[in-house]
């Protein structure tokens, strides 16, 4: 009994020393992840936090912190890129107004100047083109502006994507035929179906159609695929790569297309996205492609 109690002792004290040693690691971690995650909060540093211990729970704590500062990176390009498409829109949209403006003031100011019933004439009809322009901007203002409000709350159902460009082409049969455009389309017999919102999806069939009556030379060939991915092509001749590249850029207009706001294909870029989907450009020997995905899967009743 007696030469037992030396060894229990030495036991309890060595557990001790133990726990007393996996506290002060823990406690050396959690001032690791203290110090280093008020550094990451405090500079612009791409790097995660790394601890020196290799107990799992601290390793776990620090993954979690390290997932969230990774969320936090995420949100914090968002929104400085947020900013800079702020900024920009902002300096586009001064100049979109400042010109048609500038113009109506000066013509305006010959106008009074003149006695001359031609001058005055033509002066007028620059003055009612610009004014136009205005509309035009402000209209296509508002209809971005109320997109942009309304996609947060956007509501989906079960959308036939066949139906959905018979329905659009009929839509815009008159603004073909005025341009001498006779769309070629392929669709596959079976019926592809979505979850997506019907308004919008019509918006954006609607807005890339536009598009294509600015930019196209003459035709237009719409191919919906088994998998639901929908391409429009068209050569384009007043087109090039780059001016390709920037067609979803809120208010980039190309200068060929003098009337053009550069809204209608930033609103179904929007609104695609927040359908779950994806659209791009592409621009290849004088063809721009434009091609509108959304997920492969079948809508909920």
């Amino acid at each position: 009994m007696e030469t037992g109690l030396p060894i229990l002792t030495v036991m309890l004290i060595s557990i001790i020393l133990l726990l007393w040693l996996k506290i002060r690691l823990m406690q050396k971690s959690a001032d690791e992840i203290n110090n280093s995650l008020a550094q990451k909060l405090t500079s612009d540093t791409n790097t995660l936090i790394d601890i020196s211990s290799r107990d799992r729970h601290m390793q776990k704590l620090a993954e979690s912190i390290n997932c969230q500062l990774r969320e936090l990176r995420r949100q914090r390009l968002r929104f400085q890129q947020g900013n800079l498409e702020v900024t920009e829109t902002i300096t586009n949209l001064s100049h979109d107004l400042r010109t048609p403006l500038t113009a109506i003031c000066g013509y305006l100011d010959l106008l009074e100047k003149t006695t001359d019933p031609q001058e005055t004439s033509r002066y007028l009809q620059i003055i009612k083109s610009r004014t136009e322009v205005l509309k035009q901007l402000s209209e296509e203002l508002f209809r971005y502006f109320s997109a942009t409000s309304e996609i947060s709350g956007l509501t989906c159902q079960s959308v036939v994507l066949n139906s959905a460009l018979e329905e659009i082409l009929s839509a815009y049969y008159a603004a073909l035929k005025s341009r001498k455009i006779t769309p070629a389309v392929r669709m596959p017999e079976t019926k592809i179906t979505r979850s997506l919102n019907k308004n919008a999806l019509s918006r954006i069939l609607g807005n890339i159609i536009s598009n294509a009556l600015k930019y196209s030379d003459g035709d237009l060939s719409i191919t919906l695929s088994d998998d639901g991915q929908i391409t429009f092509s068209n050569h384009a001749s007043k087109l090039n790569e780059l001016q390709a590249m920037r067609l979803f850029d809120r208010f980039y207009t190309v200068e060929t297309a003098a009337k053009s706001t550069g809204l209608g294909l930033s609103i179904a870029k929007e609104l695609t996205e927040q359908m779950g989907g994806s659209i791009s450009a592409e621009y290849d020997e004088g063809m721009l492609h434009i091609v509108l995905s959304f997920p492969v899967h079948e809508a909920s009743h």
